[in-house]
């Protein structure tokens, strides 16, 4: 049986991961750099084994990059997966590097086919899923999804012995961007691609004194465009919030900005594509141009 190796640096998603790999056929290790507590989360995400690496004080789980990519090389693995968290990036770029895989990031599921791995992905902003087929050894980003219903058996846990971590330590720790109240609001509405000028979001305030809501954003709207406040933008690497209402208005609807939203009560998404990803996740949908939308909703609202 071939061997798939989960690399952990967080507890974001780790039964996804390992399902991910499960569809391979592999049996699967779980490479755990962090507390325990984190090893015992992952013993219970549905792996074979967990290896589990303490950091020592300070030094923060990139440090063990080489180590792991060393660990990785000996046990030679088919299949690397980790998710986009920054630390679990830098030991899959290490330990990819040292095993000479393939790296495919977005991936969104994971087959064997004869003695090739195929792999589906998310492309052009979730809009297009692509199906790979790759020969030798692949590492893999995942992509967000929902975990798996937990599983009822826990995975043995050993030590992992490494070699000694990088020179690199934590200095300071200071707070990062605010979320400007959207992290916590009680109702949020999103703009994306589908507003047409910064000043458009003229439109939009009006429905935000209405509903009392913060305003978010998809990541374009921050990023690329630079219209709506960075740590508005709501999505993966964004903000994840928690509202009783979101209302998107022209946002696709891409894995990215779901992954932010996962955990709202009730979502609302206006586009004009009825076939926009964001319906098949909202509670309720309107297809329709949010510039005609949004005054009859104010004016709703107002009755």
């Amino acid at each position: 049986m071939t061997t798939a190796w989960i690399l952990v640096t967080d507890a974001d998603r780790v039964a996804a991961c390992v399902a991910l790999a499960r569809g391979t056929g592999a049996s699967v290790v779980c490479a755990v750099v962090g507390p325990r507590e984190l090893a015992d989360l992952a013993a219970a995400a549905g792996p074979d084994e967990v290896r589990w690496l303490e950091p020592a004080a300070d030094v923060p789980a990139e440090a063990y990059a080489e180590p792991i990519a060393a660990a990785v090389a000996a046990a030679a693995p088919q299949l690397l997966v980790s998710t986009a968290s920054p630390a679990a990036r830098v030991l899959l770029g290490a330990a990819a590097a040292r095993l000479g895989a393939t790296v495919v990031p977005g991936a969104l599921a994971v087959r064997t086919d004869g003695a090739a791995l195929v792999v589906d992905r998310a492309a052009l902003d979730g809009a297009v899923v692509e199906t790979l087929a790759v020969t030798g050894p692949l590492a893999v980003l995942a992509e967000a999804g929902e975990d798996p219903d937990p599983t009822t058996s826990t995975a043995p846990v050993t030590v992992l012995e490494a070699g000694a971590p990088a020179a690199l330590r934590v200095e300071q720790r200071t707070a990062g961007a605010t979320s400007s109240g959207v992290r916590d609001a009680a109702r949020v509405v999103s703009v994306g691609r589908g507003l047409k000028a910064k000043a458009d979001l003229d439109v939009v305030a009006p429905l935000l004194e209405a509903l009392g809501a913060e305003l978010g954003c998809s990541m374009p709207v921050a990023d690329d465009l630079g219209w709506v406040a960075k740590e508005r933008y709501v999505g993966r690497s964004g903000q994840h919030i928690a509202p009783r209402l979101y209302l998107a208005l022209g946002i696709s609807g891409a894995p990215q900005h779901l992954e932010g939203v996962r955990d709202a009560r009730v979502v609302v998404a206006v586009n004009t594509d009825p076939q926009a990803p964001i319906f098949r996740a909202a509670d309720y949908g309107i297809v329709g141009d949010l510039y005609d939308v949004v005054p009859a909703l104010v004016d709703a609202l107002h009755r």
